[in-house]
């Protein structure tokens, strides 16, 4: 009999092999899953990079407003589309837009880009009852709570309104300090608010034409129902000086006017500064429009003296909205001019762009008395814009929306509010959203 070591049996070679196969089973498993985390989290630094990049690219979208404010929106004048890029400005591999709105043309399925004059909206603070319950879908229960939000006492509305509630409370008693404080305005809805335009950008998007498929909900009738929030502000003021820095001549008297002889003479000359004075003649008038009308000014003349009378001895005036870039809803809003003018103004203003340096066309389209009714609301100067800026990071990653409003007044760029946007969802329409798709999405 053979003595030494024995061979392992089939049966034991078999399971050893079994074993070890099952353990680089596990081996690749474990590879599999450690790569496919690696990935992950390269990917995940990858967006998080992507979105920095937004965020920074947001930034200097920021720093650009300014600059062309301070460029082209001085002394009151509106900046035009054409003097400044606002779609696709490269910042590194990210980029920016400043979402913008056409008031001279129905929403489009794609954004209008640029800045947004604050003086083209209806300021809730100092808007009458009358304007606000001709704002689209407003209630006259809403009207009555946002009058008496801002009041100061009940005999203006104040918290009679709050104070009938169940159980009964009190309003805030002062000017709204931004739009979205009408969240806090009871019967404000959201659907009040925004309307069909959740991500407030001005734009039909597929989910705001697709009835119930998908939030919000809408009446697919492929027009865009925008909410409240798309036609008011609380950031709308001019400043009551004139260029040299001395206060504007008030023309509401005849006693305020006798100091605006020397600079009708100066401008006009003796002759015509009389005729221009009698045809004022001894009685008040309520708005620079309606001196303009009275003074009877020709198109030639009320440009060098706009900007230097006023109707108002304040240091500054509030609410007067910009009659050259309103809306036609807006417009529609205004005593003496209402729904019968508003599409006819809209209509000039396209057929004659050339005469938006003043107020004076309107003289082309309405009588004395609807200016003079009209009159105490218009301006034809703007003092603050929004910049509504939506970035995106490199290869369409990273998106990013930060909405900040610019004060002119003092001649230089200065921000009154910030507001974070990126919440409310994609704002540069399904065009852009295609042409900046990360490849690597398509392939998932």
């Amino acid at each position: 009999m053979r003595n030494g070591p024995q061979r392992p049996s089939p049966r034991s070679r078999g399971s050893v092999l079994i074993i070890v196969m099952w353990i680089c089973v596990g081996l690749v498993a474990l590879t599999l899953y450690f790569g496919q985390s690696m990935t992950s989290e390269l990917r995940a630094a990858d967006y998080r990079v992507a979105e920095i990049g937004a965020r920074q690219a947001a930034a200097g979208g920021m720093r650009y407003a300014a600059y062309v404010l301070s460029q082209f929106g001085t002394e009151g004048a509106v900046p035009r589309p054409e003097d400044y890029r606002a779609e696709d400005l490269p910042v590194g591999d990210a980029s920016f837009s400043f979402i913008g709105r056409d008031h001279d043309q129905p929403p489009a399925a794609e954004p209008f880009y640029g800045l947004v004059d604050e003086a083209s909206k209806i300021n809730l603070n100092t808007a009458p009852r009358a304007m606000l319950e001709l704002l689209p879908n407003i209630t006259p229960e809403l009207v009555d709570a946002i009058v008496a939000w801002r009041s100061r006492n009940s005999a203006d509305g104040g918290d009679s309104t709050y104070g009938r509630l169940d159980p009964p409370r009190t309003n805030k008693a002062g000017p709204f300090e931004s739009v979205d404080e009408l969240r806090l305005v009871y019967g404000a809805t959201l659907e009040l608010l925004l309307g069909e335009d959740t991500n407030r950008n001005g734009v039909l998007d597929d989910n705001e034409n697709d009835g119930e498929a998908s939030a919000p909900r809408d009446n697919a009738d492929g027009l865009l129902q925008p909410g409240i929030l798309e036609y008011v502000t609380v950031h709308s003021r001019e400043p009551n000086t004139r260029a040299n820095g001395q206060r504007r001549i008030n023309i509401t008297t005849a006693q305020n006017r006798g100091a605006l002889a020397p600079l009708l003479q100066q401008r006009f000359g003796a002759a015509r500064a009389g005729q221009i004075i009698a045809a004022v003649g001894q009685g008040e008038l309520r708005s620079v429009a309606e001196f303009m009308v009275a003074g009877r000014f020709t198109a030639e003349e009320w440009p060098q003296i706009r900007t230097e009378v006023t109707h108002s001895n304040g240091a500054t005036v509030q609410g007067l909205i910009n009659v050259n870039t309103a809306s036609e809803t807006v417009l529609a809003c205004i005593p003496g001019i209402g729904p019968e003018n508003a599409s006819a103004l809209v209509a000039y203003r396209l057929q004659h762009p050339d005469e938006l340096t003043s107020f004076f066309w309107l003289t082309q389209l309405l009588g004395r008395a609807a200016l003079t009714r009209a009159g105490p609301y218009l301006t034809d100067r703007s003092y603050q814009f929004s910049a509504d800026v939506a970035a995106v990071g490199r290869a369409g990653r990273g998106f990013c929306r930060e909405k900040t409003i610019f004060d002119m007044t003092t001649g230089t760029p200065r921000i009154i509010y910030h507001q974070d946007l990126t919440a409310s969802g994609w704002a540069q329409g399904a065009v852009a959203r295609q042409t900046r798709r990360d490849p690597q999405e398509n392939r998932t």
